[in-house]
C-alpha cells in the first residue's frame, strides 16, 4: 500500500488520537479498580469493629486450639488488599486508603452510638438488651484497634516498600509476607497491651491470646501469597507494569 505524502500526517494524527484514547480508557479503568480495593478495604476493617466482641475457637490441626477475637477473621484480608495497592499504584494510594478507612470506621462507629442511645420500640424484634449486646462498641476497645490498626498498617506500607527498593521490584513474597508478618507482630502487641490495660482483657489472657493471634495471622500471610501474586500478575499485565514500576497520578 503506499500513501501519498499529505496522508502521512493525518494518519500519524489518528494513531496518535487513539494512543490517548486507549490511555485515557485505561486510566479510567485503573482508578476504578483502585476504587474497589479501597471499598474493599474499608468493607473489611469496618466488619471487624462491628464483630469484635465475640470471641471464637479453631482447631484445624487437632493439636493446638486457636482462640481469638472473630473480628481477626476479616482483618488480614485488610493487609493483603494494601499490599496489592502499595505494589500497582504506589505508597501515597496505599496510606490514602488507610486514613479513608480509619475515618469510615470513626464514622460507623458513631452511628452505631446513635443508634445504641436511642430507645427501641414495644414491637423492635432487637430490643435495647440485645443491641447492646451485639452492637455495643466500647470506646476504649475501639481505640486500642483504631492505634494499633495505623501503626501497623503504616508499618506494613513502609517496610513493604522498603523490600520493594531492596528487590528492585522482584521477588514479590520477600515485600508481602516480611512486611505482613512484621506488622501484624506490632499491630498484635499494641493491641492487646492498651485492652488489658483499659481493662477490657484481663491480663492473665493476654499470652494464650497473643499466641492465637499471632499464629493465625502468620498463617494467613503465607497463604494469601499465590493471591497477591495472582491479583498483581493480572494487574500489572493489564496495565504493562514492569517489576519496579508504579502507576502514577
Amino acid at each position: 500500500m503506499v500513501f501519498q505524502q499529505n496522508q502521512i500526517p493525518e494518519l500519524t494524527l489518528n494513531l496518535k488520537t487513539e494512543t490517548q484514547h486507549v490511555d485515557l480508557k485505561r486510566k479510567q479503568e485503573s482508578e476504578y479498580v483502585y476504587l474497589i480495593l479501597g471499598g474493599t478495604f474499608i468493607a473489611l476493617l469496618v466488619s471487624c469493629n462491628l464483630i469484635f466482641q465475640k470471641f471464637i475457637t479453631w482447631n484445624p490441626f487437632g493439636w493446638y486450639e486457636f482462640k481469638f477475637s472473630a473480628g481477626l477473621l476479616p482483618y488480614p484480608l485488610t493487609f493483603l488488599v494494601t499490599d496489592i495497592i502499595s505494589e500497582i499504584y504506589g505508597e501515597r494510594k496505599a496510606n490514602n486508603v488507610v486514613k479513608a478507612g480509619l475515618i469510615a470506621a470513626f464514622i460507623v462507629m458513631g452511628i452505631v452510638m446513635i443508634a445504641q442511645a436511642a430507645p427501641a420500640t414495644d414491637f423492635s424484634p432487637v430490643n435495647d438488651h440485645i443491641f447492646s449486646k451485639v452492637f455495643g462498641l466500647t470506646l476504649p476497645a475501639v481505640c486500642a484497634s483504631m492505634v494499633a490498626y495505623l501503626i501497623a498498617q503504616f508499618i506494613d506500607i513502609r517496610i513493604f516498600h522498603f523490600w520493594k527498593r531492596v528487590t528492585k521490584g522482584k521477588h514479590l513474597w520477600i515485600r508481602n509476607n516480611f512486611s505482613t508478618i512484621v506488622s501484624q507482630l506490632f499491630d498484635t502487641t499494641v493491641v492487646l497491651m492498651l485492652l488489658c490495660s483499659f481493662g477490657t482483657i484481663k491480663w492473665e489472657a493476654f499470652w494464650m491470646l497473643f499466641g492465637s493471634s499471632f499464629l493465625f495471622k502468620v498463617i494467613f500471610a503465607l497463604s494469601d501469597t499465590p493471591f497477591f501474586y495472582f491479583f498483581v500478575g493480572i494487574l500489572k499485565r493489564r496495565y504493562g507494569l514492569k517489576d519496579n514500576d508504579e502507576l502514577l497520578d
